[in-house]
C-alpha cells in the first residue's frame, strides 16, 4: 500500500513557536514537504538573506518547539503562496485549505486523492481569501465547545493525521 503524498502550506502564520510545532508534526507524520510564504518566520539556513542576528534569534525560537525537525524536514520559504500553488497543482496534487466557512466539508469525510497540500493560514485571520480561491476544497474540523477555532497546530495536526492514516483504517 502506498502512503499518500502530503505537503503542508503554512502562510502568514505569526509565531515561530507555531512554525516550530508544525516543523516537528510534518517530520514525524512524514510529510513530503513544507512550505513556509508571507510573513511566516522560517529556520536559518545557508545562504540566508536576513540580518545574521534576526535569522539566528528566529531560529532558537522555532527551534524551541521543532526540537530539532526544523533540520530533519524538507522545507521551503515561498514568498508567494499563488506561485506555489499553481506549480503544485501542475504536479497533480489536490489542493485543500483548512478553514471554517459555508463552503467547507467536514474533514471526517473527506478522501483526498493520492497527492494532496494543506493550506494553512494565520492564527486570528485565517486563509487569506485569495488562497481560499485557489484550494478546491475548505475543510473544516467540527467544533463541540464554545470556542469558535482551534490552534492552527492543533488543527493542521488533526488534519494530518487524519489524512496519513486514511489507507490504514
Amino acid at each position: 500500500m502506498q502512503m499518500i503524498k502530503i505537503i503542508l502550506l503554512a502562510h502568514n502564520v505569526r509565531s515561530c513557536h507555531n512554525v516550530g510545532s508544525l516543523l516537528r508534526t510534518a517530520e514525524g507524520l512524514g510529510l513530503e514537504k513544507v512550505y513556509l510564504s508571507g510573513y511566516t518566520p522560517y529556520p536559518k539556513f545557508q545562504n540566508d538573506k536576513r540580518l545574521p542576528h534576526l535569522a539566528e534569534k528566529i531560529n532558537k525560537q522555532i527551534h524551541k518547539t521543532a526540537l530539532g525537525a526544523e533540520k530533519l524536514v524538507n522545507w521551503e520559504q515561498a514568498d508567494n503562496p499563488v506561485d506555489v500553488i499553481v506549480k503544485l497543482k501542475s504536479q497533480g496534487y489536490e489542493i485543500c485549505g483548512l478553514e471554517q466557512n459555508d463552503k467547507s466539508i467536514n474533514l471526517s469525510g473527506f478522501r483526498p486523492q493520492n497527492k494532496i497540500v494543506l493550506v494553512v493560514g494565520n492564527e486570528i485571520t485565517g486563509l487569506d481569501p485569495d488562497l481560499m480561491a485557489k484550494c478546491s476544497k475548505l475543510l473544516e474540523i467540527p467544533m463541540f465547545g464554545k470556542k469558535e477555532s482551534f490552534n492552527v497546530v492543533q488543527a493542521a495536526a488533526m488534519a494530518l493525521y487524519h489524512l496519513r492514516f486514511l489507507d490504514s483504517a
